[in-house]
């Protein structure tokens, strides 16, 4: 069926209609390629409500480190920062030796990070793309360790760490967390989807072994992945104080562990403690602005397919 518009001469063609009905119209709502949602009233309010409460907690540790404990602890708590932000800033680096405490973060969270991506990034390739036999049953070994709680393996792992030597020192933190459960699960779900089999048989008949697949198909594919990984393994790296509490000692602290001993005392300065957590969380910003963006377009250049 035709119709003749006086402002459109050439026909206009319509949906066949259904029985006992009009015509169907084209839906306005259908997205074309390309195109985006355009966001209303409520959502910048959601979205300015989220900001808000998520910097919120940085902005009162800003608040505090830069007051007195008396002040901090008022009745009426201040809400603009004060003048004492420097001196409680020394007096916390001094106090918990902060400057070896960041050297060894940095040492454990890199060292972590790095064959966190190498090993599971291997196994999940070998998990996604490989055929051998026992790979499901081995990749539900590895998924069955994540509903293990860590706290069962601080007995027989801190008395293997003795019995090496390393009680005290950095390999104790870095040696069990070379490679985590998450870590190649995630790395096998991105591979799947993301690298076809027709990439790997190009890759062979064009004569590459195993090593060339992997450093020339397998890591470009993988990059977007494996920089959502680098970033969740490096924060968790830094920010963990569990194991590295109970495998170092004072002399030898990563930070959180350092910042631990700010607290540690009978009334500890509240204003003090606040000046290590700000330090502690400088390098975390330091990093996601440095290497956010990257992050993000990585995810997105992952995400389109063609």
């Amino acid at each position: 069926m035709t119709l003749t518009s006086p402002t459109h001469p050439a026909p206009v063609k319509l949906a066949p209609a259904p029985r006992g009905g009009a015509p169907r119209r084209p839906s306005r709502f259908r997205m074309g390629a390309g195109q985006q949602l355009k966001g209303g009233p409520f959502a910048y309010v959601a979205l300015a409500v989220v900001g808000f409460g998520s910097l919120l907690p940085l902005y009162w540790t800003l608040v505090a480190a830069s007051r007195t404990q008396d002040e901090v602890l008022a009745a009426t708590p201040p809400f603009l920062p004060g003048g004492k932000l420097l001196e409680n800033l020394q007096t916390a680096w001094e106090q918990a030796n902060l400057g070896k405490a960041i050297l060894n973060s940095v040492i454990v969270s890199s060292s972590i990070t790095l064959a966190t991506l190498f090993f599971c990034t291997l196994a999940g390739y070998a998990f996604a793309k490989m055929r051998f036999r026992g790979r499901g049953w081995l990749m539900t070994a590895v998924i069955a360790t994540l509903t293990i709680p860590p706290q069962l393996s601080v007995v027989p792992l801190f008395m293997m760490m003795s019995g090496l030597g390393w009680g005290g020192q950095l390999e104790s933190v870095i040696f069990p967390t070379l490679v985590s459960a998450f870590g190649v699960f995630f790395m096998r779900q991105y591979l799947i989807e993301a690298l076809p089999y027709e990439l790997i048989e190009a890759a062979k008949i064009d004569g590459a072994n195993n090593l060339r697949i992997v450093v020339s198909v397998v890591l470009p594919v993988a990059r977007p992945a494996m920089m959502v990984l680098g970033m969740l393994t490096f924060v968790q790296a830094w920010n963990d104080f569990f194991w590295p509490y109970l495998a170092l000692n004072q002399q030898n602290p990563t930070l959180q562990v350092a910042l631990g001993q700010l607290s540690a005392s009978y009334t500890p300065d509240q204003s003090i403690v606040m000046a290590g957590a700000l330090i502690s969380t400088l390098p975390l910003l330091v990093v996601f602005v440095v290497f956010g963006k990257k992050i993000v377009g990585g995810i997105m250049s992952g995400a389109v397919k063609g």
